[in-house]
């Protein structure tokens, strides 16, 4: 069964959103607009130029962007409590784990002050009845060849994850003290996030596209990593499924962590994801460059089991890789002739529908 969201819920909802000028802030933002909900933003400035804030006029479509930083709590707080938002998504971090090796410091002040911050104004807000917070599919510890559930062992291997596995400390230590009434939260774990308007430095697919506008060769630093790809419509419609819940059903069970990763038969090699692209850009070698890398090697299988979401919230992937991959060329061919909010509008509605 393929779940739906409910538009008469999201409409006329007052929806807090960090780091709204991220890449996953930004497709979150552009959705909730699409659903009714009214959005407050809270974000440091978009970091890429281009970037898919300022490509879809975002700021035209949410009540209210600030630019501001999440360790200013004070700010953050004043600015939530205007918002007179029920619900909240905290997105905004340094979310980058070759980054987090030159900048560990600014890595866990962003990922994990930042996220206490948040919890603090939750936590003395009690109009706030639903708070999603992200982390990462990165906080398992990840030794073995295994597809990782909720249960599982978390790990902290570089500053990036220990960051996050920090939050989710945090989470659990906030949840057992202060969250015992009418406030619902959860921390959710998406895979490897893709889609069309990701300009970021470091991340396979914008690296793609920018060596294929300067006829340049892919150059890849683990070719055989296997990651849970997945279109970033999946995991945030996931977001929206569980909060509909938290919101209406009150129910503490569902106060927990949850996976919102792709199927397994979506968890492929970069290389695989690579060859795709090189095959539909044009492009005629991939090189792989495996011994060159700076920093520590990178886990090379990473899949998580979303077996939790689909029992109990109903939730599904309804994109597989292929079919991703093929929205991320379309976006890209669409944007160079059409309105690139409508674009972003269109994939949501038929994402949604079919």
């Amino acid at each position: 069964m393929i779940y739906t969201l409910n538009k008469k819920f999201w409409n006329k909802k007052k929806v807090f959103v960090t780091g709204h000028t991220g890449f996953k802030g930004s497709w979150l933002s552009i959705f909730l607009n699409y659903l009714g909900a009214e959005v407050t933003g809270y974000s440091l400035k978009p970091k890429t130029k281009p970037n898919l804030f300022n490509l879809a006029n975002i700021n035209k479509i949410i009540k209210k962007s600030i630019i501001a930083d999440i360790r200013d709590y004070n700010r953050l707080y004043k600015e939530i409590k205007k918002s007179r938002a029920t619900i909240v998504f905290h997105l905004a971090a340094q979310p980058l784990v070759r980054y987090s090796y030159i900048n560990p410091k600014e890595t866990f002040d962003t990922n994990f002050v930042g996220s206490l911050n948040i919890l603090e104004c939750v936590r003395r807000l009690k109009n706030i009845k639903s708070t999603i917070i992200i982390t990462t599919d990165k906080v398992y510890d990840n030794n073995k060849n295994k597809i990782f559930k909720e249960t599982d062992k978390l790990g902290g291997y570089d500053p990036y994850s220990s960051s996050k596995v920090c939050v989710e400390s945090l989470f659990s230590s906030y949840i057992n003290s202060f969250f015992k009434n009418n406030q619902m939260l959860a921390t959710v774990r998406a895979g490897n996030v893709i889609g069309g308007g990701d300009y970021s430095e470091d991340r396979l697919i914008p690296d793609i596209y920018r060596f294929s506008k300067k006829k340049k060769k892919i150059i890849l630093r683990n070719p055989l990593s296997v990651r849970p790809w997945q279109h970033v419509l999946d995991p945030l419609g996931g977001y929206l499924l569980l909060t509909e819940k938290l919101h209406n059903k009150n129910i503490k069970k569902l106060t927990q962590n949850w996976n919102f990763g792709p199927n397994v038969l979506s968890c492929k090699s970069v290389k695989y994801v690579a060859s795709y692209f090189a095959h539909s850009l044009k492009l005629n070698v991939i090189t792989h460059n495996i011994k060159n890398n700076l920093f520590k090697p990178e886990t090379s299988i990473l899949r998580l089991s979303n077996y939790k979401a689909k029992k109990f919230l109903q939730w599904h992937p309804k994109w597989g890789l292929n079919k991703s991959l093929k929205k991320i060329l379309d976006w890209n061919k669409n944007i160079k002739s059409k309105n690139c909010l409508e674009v972003c509008k269109n994939q949501i509605k038929e994402f949604l529908y079919g």
